[in-house]
């Protein structure tokens, strides 16, 4: 990574009614929107520092961190609700008609669900796992299963668990990303968000909201999905199984698929180079429309 792509270097603030969105910001072009996923000390900037230079050379690359993540200004709604919102006002407030949005797991949720209710601001997708709903195996997945293990009782061993849960190759966690996962998951009132999203409690009551509600999920509503997607998946993801991807696959109007193999729920930390490449000929292809 160039070293002007520092942290510090690419930090910025952006103040809202709702309180200030921090964001990365590199490169120049084309608006490109990154979206980083949830769990134990997650930030955009941890998600996406090791892509930011290859993207900044074709795009401005704007890294939002979502409220309740730690970074930007906290939230008293759940996490998940909020980030919709959020994604909206920093394009207002950016004055950003259209983007191109990237979104890891929890990130490409939201940007679907940004995509299905504001169709006129996405015009390409690219999702990292996590959208479309349980097939064939079990849900909640077993990463799942241990961020709310490790919400309910925040130990290091239950974070090291987790983490590994999230990759094919062990390796990849490191003591520095132990450590710096440790400290801003256990931060209060980082942690006290978690618990609003994946303590057992919480996660058992949406579930039930959910199964009472007459709202379809969004994974239904995928056919009324505008935006060109290319959907991206870990084959050996222990977190949302690739067999997840069969109802996206099947029911987004324009969509292609991509799934990288020896690799975890974290494609573009593990399959780097190649992810690059594919979301790269995605997003500069001419448009075929």
């Amino acid at each position: 990574m160039p070293a002007e792509l520092t942290y510090e270097s690419t930090l910025r603030e952006l103040a809202t009614d709702q309180g200030v969105l921090r964001y990365h910001e590199a490169g120049e072009g084309p608006p490109l929107l990154l979206l980083h996923g949830s769990g134990p000390g997650v930030t955009g900037w941890r998600n996406y520092r090791g892509n930011l230079a290859r993207f900044a050379e074709h795009f401005r690359c704007l890294v939002l961190e979502f409220p309740g993540f730690g970074v930007s200004d906290p939230t008293d709604e759940h996490p998940m609700m909020a980030a919709g919102g959020a994604v909206v006002r920093f394009l207002d407030g950016l004055g950003l008609d259209q983007v191109d949005v990237i979104g890891n797991s929890m990130g490409g949720i939201v940007a679907t669900q940004v995509a299905l209710r504001h169709p006129e601001r996405v015009r390409r997708l690219v999702t990292i796992g996590g959208i479309g709903r349980n097939v064939f195996s079990p849900a909640p997945g077993e990463g799942i299963r241990l961020l709310a293990e490790f919400t309910d009782d925040p130990t290091r061993e239950g974070l090291v668990r987790w983490l590994n849960s999230m990759v094919y190759d062990p390796r990849i966690v490191t003591e520095e990303m132990i450590e710096e996962r440790w400290r801003q998951a256990t931060d209060p009132d980082t942690l006290a968000s978690a618990r609003r999203m994946y303590g057992s409690k919480a996660m058992a009551a949406r579930a039930k909201a959910m199964a009472a509600s007459d709202e379809p999920p969004y994974w239904a509503m995928l056919h009324r999905l505008k935006a060109e997607t290319l959907i991206t998946w870990g084959r050996d993801d222990r977190v949302s199984p690739v067999d997840m991807v069969l109802v996206p696959m099947r029911t987004i109007p324009d969509v292609q698929v991509n799934i990288f193999p020896n690799c975890g729920h974290w494609v573009m930390i593990e399959q780097k180079s190649a992810w690059e490449s594919a979301v790269l000929a995605f997003l500069t292809r001419k448009d075929e429309r």
